[in-house]
C-alpha cells in the first residue's frame, strides 16, 4: 500500500476538534488518511508533496447538479423556470441520445474535479431508457469522481394516451437492475433516487417512491420549488404515514413554510440549496437563513451548468452574500441599524460545501472533513498566488478569494486527479470536441423544433 505525505501545508480540517493547523502534515496510506499533525516523519513514504505556501482543504461537495446538461452551457442563463420546463424538459431533453448523456456527464464531472470538487450529487432525470442511465454512470466512472448517482425520470409533455409524468411511479425494475449490476460492489459511486416528491407528483406516486427508497435504504431526493405544488398537503400526509425521515433530501425548498421546515428538520431531512439558480429562474430567495434560524444548515449545489458556473466557491460566496444581505436589510428594517457583526461567518459557508454536503449525501462518515480514518479526498490551494496573498485568515481566504486558477492539486480516494494546476485525464482535446458537437446538434434540433 503506497504512502503519500503532504508536508508543511496550512490544513483547514473542517473537524471541530482539529480546526486549522498551520505548517502541518498529512499522511495517507492507500485511500485512507492515517496521520495529521506537525513534523510527521517522511520515512517510508513513497511520495512526499511539498505544500509550502498552500492551503489543504477537504474535497468540496457539490450536492446537487444536473450534469447531463453540460453540453448546453449558457443556454438557459436567461430563462425563467417556466421557460426552462418548456424548452429543456419538453424540448431539448427529448433529443438526448445515450452518448449525449455520457459526454455531458463525463465532462461535467471532470470540470468539477478541475474546480476542486471531489464528490458530486449527480441528479440525472433525463434517462428514458436503461441505455441512457448506463451511459451516465459510465461518464461518472470514466471521470474517476466520487458521486451519488440520483436516478430520476424524464419530464416530457405527454403524448395522446400517455399519463402525465406526475402520475408515473419510479420504476422499481430499474432500481433493482442498477443495484444488481452497476452498484453491486461499493466504490466511488453509490445510488440514490431522484424522485418527484409531492411537489411534482400525485400523492399515490409520492407514497410509492418514498416506500421504494426506504425498502432499498436509498436517499430519496426531490425538488420542491418552481411551479405550483401538485399535492400541496403531501408533506404532512407523508409525515403522518411515517414515510419521511433522514433518508430524504429536499432540493430548493423555497415553497415550504417554516412549520413544514421545522417538521422536516426534526425528522432528519437534509436540504440542498442552489441560491444562484433559484434567484435567476424565479424560485425565490434561498431558504439559507430560515434553516439556520431553525438550527439546521444547508448543503449547496451548482444545479445547472446550462445556466451558471460549475465552481463551488462561487456558489458558496453567492449563498453567503445573499443571506448576509437579507439579514442586513431585515435588521435595518426592524432595528433601524445594521447587525453588530456579520450574521454568517465564512466558516459556515465552507461547511455548506464540505461537511454539510457530505451529510446530505450520507457520506459524512467518509468525507467532508480531514480526520484520521476518513477518505483521502483532498484539495491543495496555491495561497501565494497574486489573488490570494497575503493570507491572514485561511478560512476567509478559501471562501472569499479562491478561484479555479488557485486549485493546484486534487486527490480523490488517494489518487491524484489534478497536479500542479493541470487536470490529469487523457484525450481532453478530443472529448471537448465531442461535447461541442453534442451541444451543437441538440441546439440545432431545438431550433428546428421551435419552428
Amino acid at each position: 500500500m503506497s504512502k503519500t505525505l503532504i508536508q508543511n501545508a496550512t490544513i483547514v480540517t473542517m473537524d471541530p476538534e482539529l480546526g486549522v493547523l498551520p505548517h502541518a502534515d498529512l499522511l495517507f496510506e492507500g485511500e485512507i488518511i492515517s496521520k495529521i499533525g506537525q513534523h510527521l516523519n517522511a520515512g517510508g513514504a513513497d511520495r512526499v508533496i511539498d505544500a509550502s505556501g498552500k492551503i489543504l482543504i477537504p474535497g468540496l461537495v457539490n450536492a446537487h447538479m444536473h450534469t447531463w446538461q453540460t453540453a448546453l452551457r449558457g443556454v438557459t442563463s436567461n430563462w425563467t423556470i417556466l421557460e426552462y420546463f418548456a424548452n429543456m424538459h419538453a424540448g431539448l431533453a427529448t433529443n438526448f441520445q445515450p452518448d449525449d448523456i455520457y459526454i455531458a456527464t463525463l465532462m461535467g464531472a471532470l470540470n468539477q474535479i478541475n474546480c476542486g470538487t471531489t464528490t458530486l450529487g449527480d441528479w440525472c432525470h433525463n434517462n428514458p431508457t436503461p441505455a441512457h442511465t448506463d451511459r451516465a454512470i459510465d461518464g461518472l466512472e470514466d471521470a474517476n469522481i466520487r458521486a451519488v448517482f440520483f436516478h430520476g425520470s424524464p419530464k416530457p409533455d405527454p403524448k395522446p394516451g400517455q399519463k402525465h409524468f406526475s402520475e408515473i411511479p419510479h420504476p422499481r425494475s430499474e432500481v433493482e437492475r442498477l443495484l444488481k449490476t452497476r452498484f453491486k460492489s461499493p466504490g466511488l459511486l453509490s445510488l440514490g433516487l431522484a424522485i418527484l416528491g409531492p411537489h411534482y407528483s400525485t400523492y399515490e406516486v409520492a407514497v410509492h417512491d418514498f416506500e421504494l427508497a426506504r425498502e432499498f435504504n436509498l436517499i430519496a431526493s426531490m425538488h420542491c420549488a418552481g411551479a405550483a405544488a401538485k399535492t400541496p398537503d403531501g408533506w404532512e400526509r407523508l409525515v403522518k404515514a411515517g414515510l419521511m425521515g433522514a433518508n430524504n433530501n429536499i432540493v430548493h425548498g423555497n415553497n415550504l413554510s417554516d412549520a413544514q421546515l421545522k417538521m422536516m428538520i426534526e425528522l432528519g431531512v437534509t436540504f440542498s440549496l442552489t441560491p444562484e439558480t433559484e434567484m435567476t429562474q424565479g424560485h425565490g430567495m434561498a431558504i439559507t437563513g430560515r434553516l439556520l434560524e431553525l438550527g439546521a444548515a444547508p448543503s449547496l449545489g451548482v444545479d445547472l451548468e446550462s445556466s451558471i458556473s460549475g465552481d463551488m466557491f462561487s456558489v458558496a460566496r453567492f449563498a453567503l452574500g445573499t443571506q448576509r444581505a437579507l439579514d442586513n436589510a431585515r435588521s435595518k428594517e426592524t432595528q433601524q441599524k445594521l447587525p453588530d457583526t456579520s450574521t454568517i461567518y465564512c466558516q459556515q459557508a465552507l461547511e455548506w460545501i464540505t461537511i454539510k454536503g457530505a451529510q446530505a449525501l450520507n457520506l459524512d462518515h467518509q468525507i467532508g472533513s480531514l480526520k484520521v480514518g476518513k477518505q483521502a479526498d483532498l484539495v491543495l490551494i496555491s495561497a501565494e498566488d497574486l489573488n490570494m496573498s497575503p493570507v491572514h485568515d485561511p478560512i476567509s481566504s478559501v471562501v472569499m478569494q479562491t478561484s479555479l486558477a488557485n486549485i493546484d492539486t486534487v486527490i480523490i480516494a488517494g489518487q491524484i486527479r489534478k497536479e500542479q494546476g493541470r487536470l490529469i485525464h487523457p484525450h481532453l482535446k478530443e472529448l471537448k470536441a465531442q461535447l461541442a458537437q453534442s451541444g451543437q446538434r441538440l441546439m440545432k434540433e431545438l431550433k428546428s423544433h421551435a419552428h
